[in-house]
């Protein structure tokens, strides 16, 4: 299968230069002008696709070349933008910033994968001519560098058109705007990275104020055509198994749980299971028939308080997962099966109590970034042996880890041991994405399909 959809990738020289910012800007100006577009991030992070849901209206998805291989990475690619106009891809970190010092997995990389031209944001902050020589180094950094355009952030609006005017004569690409500096318009952060798009004060109303810039001062008719150049790509199919249909399985989401990859969920639904949204902070018990248990990464400690006074939700998933409702929880959700952890504050704050230990703040990231998991044992998820990969991504930290599986980070090769698994449980810091590979998710819905009719079978 050929997929033909018009793209561009917005990159950045580094991080802090302002892509979540201009693709926020672009994203609602399009929408304004009645284009539909499809957004992606580049990377495994949760919190700017919330940025770009709170835009659209529609679900923004992730494209990452180390949990998923090349051919998934186009296939969902295609298949989340079929019913788009363009599809926008944010990239991650500087351009070439892959893995350790490659670009394995940099956004120069997801172009090439993609085929798709790069439109490079430039921070114009504290800086004139200057910028020209950077922008020249990462059209030259790789012969293929893939870049068609520039934008520039925080630019003064008299310095311009002048460096329009060196960018497509000295260059030889196209400039196809700016956005100026807008305090007002400033998207808050927090330990994990930006606030979610819940808790921004007055979100749309600065959300209206960058698309009128953009509208004002990009030339998006000449975006969309840059996008309209992309090459073809070759998409293949892939068999996907229908497990059971009307199987019900509850997936954590709330304020507190809300990182999940929405392709990740969805393989689920495509291979018959039935998704039951509920809140660990309002609601009192778990829906009703539930035969699987999904307990997703999110910001637990922020509003572990909250968490703790919802006794009967504590109260029903521990009896449900000791009584064997096969549950996946990471991260956050590991978090909340731990007897307590410290809150913001340094406050204990009983848990759900699955696990008898304790989750505790720390002062920097552990063990952040891309791992790879090897399974000391057959568990709920593979067989032994068998290997994930998988993304952390946390600053509290635990008196015990697990020990299920053998993690190795791809960065350095250090490893240490995590994860508590077994026949009906995955719990631990480690983030995964069903995508990378698909029998995880069949083994987790047959487990969840015995745990159902032993359910019919008790109730017999």
């Amino acid at each position: 299968m050929i997929g033909l959809q018009p793209r561009v990738l917005l990159a950045a020289a580094a991080s802090g230069s302002g892509k979540t910012t201009v693709t926020c800007a672009i994203l609602r100006a399009l929408k304004n002008r009645g284009v539909r577009a499809a957004a992606f991030k580049c990377g495994p992070d949760y919190i700017d696709p919330m940025f770009h849901r709170e835009v659209l209206g529609v679900p923004s998805t992730n494209l990452d070349l180390f949990l998923l291989q090349e051919q998934t990475v186009r296939s969902l690619l295609c298949e989340n933008a079929q019913e788009a106009d363009i599809a926008v891809l944010e990239g991650v970190m500087g351009y070439y910033d892959g893995i350790g010092m490659t670009d394995r997995t940099s956004s120069y990389h997801m172009a090439c994968v993609t085929k798709s031209p790069v439109i490079l944001l430039v921070d114009a902050r504290g800086a004139a001519l200057s910028l020209l020589a950077q922008i020249e180094g990462f059209l030259k950094y790789r012969p293929d560098s893939r870049i068609a355009g520039v934008i520039f952030n925080r630019l003064s609006p008299t310095q311009y058109p002048a460096l329009k005017e060196h960018v497509e004569q000295d260059l030889g690409i196209a400039s196809l705007g700016f956005l100026p500096k807008m305090s007002e318009a400033v998207l808050e952060s927090r330990h994990l990275g930006l606030v979610t798009a819940e808790e921004v004060r007055g979100l749309q109303n600065k959300l209206d104020m960058l698309a009128f810039q953009a509208e004002q001062n990009i030339e998006l008719d000449r975006l969309l055509a840059l996008a309209k150049r992309a090459e073809p790509l070759s998409v293949g199919r892939q068999e996907i198994p229908v497990i059971s249909k009307g199987l019900r399985i509850v997936v954590a989401r709330d304020k507190a749980f809300c990182f999940s990859y929405p392709d990740s969920i969805r393989l689920l639904q495509k291979m018959g299971a039935e998704l039951c949204f509920f809140s660990p902070l309002q609601d009192e018990k778990l829906p009703e028939e539930c035969s699987g248990l999904l307990l997703c990464g999110g910001y637990p400690e922020v509003f572990a308080q909250e968490l703790e006074a919802n006794f009967s939700m504590r109260a029903q998933v521990k009896q449900a997962v000791q009584n064997g409702l096969p549950c996946i929880a990471e991260c956050g959700g590991f978090l909340y099966l731990h007897a307590s952890i410290e809150d913001e504050t340094g406050a204990c704050r009983r848990m759900a109590g699955v696990l008898p230990i304790k989750g505790k703040r720390t002062d920097r990231l552990q063990r952040f970034g891309y791992a790879t998991l090897r399974a000391k044992e057959k568990n709920l998820l593979c067989n032994k042996g068998e290997t994930i990969p998988v993304h952390e991504f946390h600053y509290w930290d635990s008196t015990d880890c697990g020990a299920s599986f053998r993690a190795r980070k791809v960065s350095n090769g250090s490893e240490w041991d995590c994860v508590f698994a077994g026949d009906t449980l995955y719990a631990g810091y480690p983030h995964l994405h069903f995508c990378s590979n698909p029998r995880m998710a069949v083994s987790f819905l047959q487990r969840c399909q015995s745990y159902k009719k032993e359910q019919i079978n008790d109730f017999r």
